[in-house]
């Protein structure tokens, strides 16, 4: 009996010193929104339901870019359903951009990891688990998620959009050697200082300001661990990316292989 006591005790340990480190560290959660109102109930309720069920401390706080849908509104409601301690709605009168977004967040951020993704559904959070279990393991500065590696991947696209998508970061990966897989993704973890010093750091907009946070970070040598995940396309409202921010996205490419 006392030799079975012995050989649990060694794991039991692990997990009670595991269990401390998630109590002691706060994650907080950037949603940055423009019209997601059908969206938004459903990504919160998940969020909320698995980072409780991890025992993780957690905030989550909406960015909300003055959508004229009424995604405030619905904000406002879950911040009274789970309390503003969980749910701070941090609005903006128009939409400013995906930098300038998490900026603002950051204002009143209070957790020592941040936690960036997508409000649309495309990244779940049953995943966030896994980046900080990974993050913990490699004591990685970032993780982020991966849709080009393991059993990661994209479901609900056309063959277009996925053209586009592993085009994108295939030119990505010849020109800028990032040493991450998934440059474009937004699903990511960054210890609090590192998501500051980056932004920072960068000067692109839109979907080229992902890219430039890990070619920056590469460049800091700050650290980087990848999860795969499953991205899912959006299932309410319509995609932000077209014919424009393709365009922008090759612009910003060309300038960071150029000054990179």
């Amino acid at each position: 009996m006392a030799s079975e006591e012995a050989s649990r005790s060694p794991s039991r340990s692990r997990r009670e010193r595991e269990g401390r480190a998630l109590r002691q560290d706060k994650y907080s959660v950037l949603l940055p929104t423009y019209n997601e109102r059908e969206n938004l109930p459903l990504i919160v309720w998940l969020l909320v339901k698995s980072l409780s069920e991890s025992g993780i401390n957690y905030e989550i706080i909406i960015i909300d870019d003055g959508s004229p849908d009424g995604t405030r509104d619905v904000a406002e409601q879950l911040e009274k359903i789970y309390g503003s301690d969980k749910i701070l709605l941090r609005p903006r009168e128009k939409k400013l951009g995906l930098g300038t977004a998490y900026i603002h967040g950051l204002k009143y951020a209070t957790g020592n990891y941040i936690i960036i993704m997508d409000a649309d559904l495309s990244h779940h959070p049953k995943f966030i688990p896994e980046f900080i279990r990974k993050q913990k393991e490699g004591n990685f500065d970032i993780v982020s998620g991966t849709r080009y590696k393991g059993n990661g991947g994209v479901y609900g696209w056309d063959l277009k959009r996925k053209i586009i998508s592993r085009g994108a970061n295939f030119m990505t990966q010849i020109l800028l050697r990032p040493g991450a897989s998934d440059l474009t993704g937004s699903f990511r973890l960054y210890r609090k200082e590192v998501l500051q010093k980056l932004i920072e750091k960068c000067v692109s907009k839109g979907y080229v300001f992902q890219m430039e946070m890990i070619v920056r970070a590469r460049q800091l040598n700050y650290t980087i661990g990848e999860v795969p995940i499953s991205f899912v396309d959006r299932v309410y409202g319509e995609s932000k990316l077209g014919g424009n921010e393709i365009v922008s996205f090759l612009k910003g490419l060309l300038t960071l292989f150029a000054t990179t």
